[in-house]
């Protein structure tokens, strides 16, 4: 049996009569950019987010560097960021001209915490940058409240984790914004690169769109130098026939997860993902701690199962932040992460029987 990690296939084939509908109507419309099917996308994910405003971007590193920019960050501020992320969250820090600094995440849950950020905090801090990792929610109220004590901005980084909610509230809204990533294989994903930032602040929307259409809202206007991270027809109507999908693929992933929570709570080799409150955790990935990392990765791939590291080594030990120094004993537990999460095949096409089947190729591997 072969269990593939994801099968963005068998996803278009589920619902290829209204995609391919939706394609048309933009074809045959001939908006590519700028068109009501962006608006309307924008209006519904808004909506589903809970927020009063969305924007559409290029994709969610332009969603989070113009988020920066927007809420004022300058040269020689410090802006806090998980170690334990994908860069995205960290180069725009530096693309600000800010500098970049990281806090450990916690073990259980692989998300920052208020104390970690706390512990980071001078004078020179300006915002942090929350990263709800691999689908759950980072406990984001304490972090909301530290930020309010020391006048500091908030961003979500909610890239894995789409319409994910805690008892603070649904994931994107608690901060100053919320930015997603629609990469295709995220649990909303397009057909390409895509992003979207949203929040309550109706200047903060405006200053961002702005930003992010070469300094205005209409056409020749550019109150200011901005960029380029449009949100292009076709990936808003892809996007929006996928809404229509996304709570019955999610309630999948979490099914699924619970098969994965059953089987494997007997192997005292591996670390379950923490499942604190349902709803926060939209499993995004499966990950797991795992003994012997390597082997078992090898042992699940002779029985034709892909699973993936995320990641294979903590940001402030990539070459593009040597020159900060750090060593492993400044990040201990992102320093062990990285020998040790197993990312297993997840989404809502896989089979309970296949998800059986890694389930006993992991067993047999630790002898259970």
């Amino acid at each position: 049996m072969q269990v593939l990690f994801n099968d963005l296939a068998a996803q278009y084939q589920a619902i290829r009569n209204e995609v391919d509908a939706a394609l048309q109507k933009v074809l045959q419309g001939g908006w590519y950019v700028g068109s009501t099917h962006v608006q309307s996308f924008e209006e519904e994910f808004a909506k589903r987010c809970g927020a009063n405003y969305a924007i559409g971007l290029g994709n969610a590193t332009d969603g989070l560097f113009l988020a920066l920019k927007a809420l004022n960050i300058q040269p020689g501020d410090e802006v806090i960021t998980p170690a334990w992320s994908w860069i995205s969250s960290a180069e725009v820090i530096t693309h600000c001209g800010a500098r970049v600094v990281f806090a450990d995440v916690e073990p259980e849950t692989f998300t920052v915490s208020a104390k970690a950020i706390q512990g980071k905090i001078t004078n020179r801090t300006k915002a942090v940058v929350v990263v709800h990792l691999y689908g759950k929610m980072a406990l984001i109220k304490p972090i909301q409240d530290l930020c309010k004590q020391y006048q500091l901005k908030l961003i979500e980084d909610c890239s894995q984790a789409h319409f994910a909610e805690s008892v603070a509230g649904k994931v994107g809204t608690i901060g100053d914004c919320g930015v997603f990533s629609f990469y295709p294989t995220k649990n909303l994903g397009a057909f390409g690169d895509a992003g979207c930032l949203i929040t309550n602040n109706e200047n903060l929307a405006l200053k961002v769109r702005r930003l992010a259409n070469h300094g205005g809202l209409t056409k020749d206007e550019h109150l200011f130098e901005g960029v380029n991270s449009r949100l292009d027809s076709i990936q808003a109507a892809i996007l929006q026939v996928k809404l229509a999908h996304i709570i019955s693929w999610t309630n999948t992933r979490r099914l699924l997860s619970n098969i994965y929570q059953e089987k494997l709570r007997v192997v005292k080799e591996i670390i379950l993902p923490c499942v604190d409150e349902p709803l926060a955790h939209v499993f995004h990935l499966f990950v797991i701690r795992a003994q012997n990392r390597e082997a078992l990765q090898k042992h699940l791939q002779q029985l034709s199962i892909q699973a993936l590291t995320h990641y294979p080594k903590a940001l402030p030990f990539e070459p593009a932040y040597t020159y900060l120094n750090h060593t492993e004993k400044d990040f201990p537990v992102s320093a062990q992460l990285q020998q040790e999460v197993v990312s297993l095949p997840l989404h809502p096409f896989l089979s309970r029987e296949q998800i059986e089947y890694v389930c006993h190729g992991i067993l047999s591997f630790y002898g259970y």
